[in-house]
């Protein structure tokens, strides 16, 4: 395999035919609808957040809308939307729409589960989600050199070895985005898209 350099746009080389970021635009919408909904009428985010003595009186539906509020509220969802308008649209070209979703409500959803059961039993927002895509781009990122021919900046594979040691540190911090990016990780490689696709794109 002939081994290409990526210049300008380092993940456009693994998916040469770019691909519009419709769903990452949906799920943004969603997502600042809901954000802005919170913001206007404040006692819906009561309803709607994780919420662990809540979820164990039979309101499960929570571990689903804990991802589209906010406990950050106005800059929770201002960054929030960014990061998920940024690797959202990476992730969406790189793996597809199939597999973006499989990391962004499956790392998403087990983040949920994990704040309620150990980590952090009361809070709300769709950062979990995003780590997830990041987790996954971090997976391409570590092979795109022997898997695609594709050689990435040096810091883009800097961070991508760094971010399973901090996803550890992370973790042990009593923090819950570190088990979602792990996650992340694991699904990325398990939903590497094919050589010869990446290449035909």
């Amino acid at each position: 395999m002939t081994t290409r350099t990526a210049s300008r746009n380092p993940f456009g080389a693994l998916a040469p035919v770019a691909r519009r970021p419709y769903l990452t635009a949906v799920v943004f919408a969603v997502t600042l609808a809901c954000g802005i909904a919170q913001l206007v009428h404040p006692p819906l985010y009561d309803v709607m957040h994780r919420d662990a003595a809540r979820i164990d009186a039979g309101e499960w539906y929570r571990l689903v809308t804990g991802m589209f509020f906010q406990d950050g509220w106005a800059f929770g969802l201002t960054s929030n939307l960014l990061w998920l308008a940024f690797f959202g649209t990476l992730a969406e070209r790189v793996f597809g729409r199939a597999r973006w979703l499989v990391l962004y409500f499956g790392c998403g959803l087990f983040g949920q589960v994990m704040s309620y059961v150990w980590l952090n039993p009361v809070g709300a927002g769709n950062s979990m989600c995003v780590v997830g895509l990041i987790g996954g781009l971090a997976a391409v990122v570590m092979v795109a050199s022997r898997r695609y021919g594709v050689v990435l900046p040096m810091q883009f594979r800097v961070i991508a070895y760094a971010a399973p040691v901090l996803a550890v540190v992370d973790t042990l911090a009593h923090d819950n985005h570190g088990l979602p990016l792990l996650l992340g990780l694991a699904l990325g490689f398990a939903l590497l898209p094919a050589p010869v696709k990446v290449a035909q794109q």
